[in-house]
């Protein structure tokens, strides 16, 4: 594995959607068969040889931090610490930068993500394509959609839900796929984000799409879980 390579586990959420699971913990310690959430997210991304890793924190912020300090790991991880300011995605990234100025590349994952997606499969196709960024997209129902033409390029978004729609460049097709809550961004990506104010990446990629390549990895096959509810913890 490049050893430029960090990863950077999104953490720092309310969980307001698996309360009262998250009245007492943050919703990475949430177990899921007598694992905590974030305990599959850290081996899944040790497995492929990332050995820096990065955990923003916000909500019950010193359980997630003890927890990590009692379980070791095989890699360097870092705490962004966010007590103070919940700043989403892109505000979260932006924010965690001086802990990863040695990193060419970031590996994102949200830590309510459960999947068998190979990520060094991911990592490969996005190094091969000199890509800003590479979002895992998958064909399944939900109401919000990023849009890729046929080279698997960032067109734009909707949300069927609003009728809301965003075009970020022009296409002869526009081919909706989901994201997985999995994706990997060059360092570049963090010098063009204006500021750690609170911020999803989402705009941040939509906005970028225009002048840089951000492409989509579709993995259609295998396992993908999405935690965010509690009814998913029952299955």
């Amino acid at each position: 594995m490049n050893n430029n390579i960090s990863a950077m586990i999104f953490a720092a959420g309310l969980g307001t959607r698996l309360y009262p699971l998250t009245a007492d913990k943050p919703k990475a310690l949430v177990e899921y068969q007598g694992k905590p959430l974030i305990e599959y997210v850290l081996q899944k991304i040790i497995d492929a040889g990332i050995q820096h890793i990065v955990v923003n924190v916000h909500h019950f912020p010193d359980l997630i931090i003890n927890y990590l300090k009692k379980h070791l790991h095989e890699a360097e991880i870092e705490i962004s610490d966010e007590r103070d300011y919940l700043r989403d995605t892109g505000g979260g990234l932006k924010f965690a930068a001086p802990l990863l100025a040695n990193s060419e590349h970031i590996l994102l994952h949200n830590v309510d993500i459960l999947s068998d997606l190979d990520l060094r499969q991911l990592i490969d196709y996005h190094v091969h394509h000199e890509a800003l960024a590479t979002l895992a997209v998958r064909q399944r129902k939900t109401s919000r959609y990023f849009l890729f033409d046929d080279d698997m390029n960032l067109c734009g978004w909707q949300n069927n839900k609003t009728g809301e729609e965003i075009r970020s460049k022009a296409a002869d097709t526009y081919a909706p796929y989901a994201f997985s809550g999995i994706h990997i961004v060059h360092r570049e990506l963090i010098d063009l984000t204006p500021s750690a104010e609170k911020q999803s990446i989402t705009p941040i990629y939509l906005e970028l799409a225009k002048e840089h390549s951000i492409k989509g990895f579709l993995h259609n096959e295998g396992h993908w879980k999405d935690m965010g509810k509690i009814e998913d913890f029952n299955s």
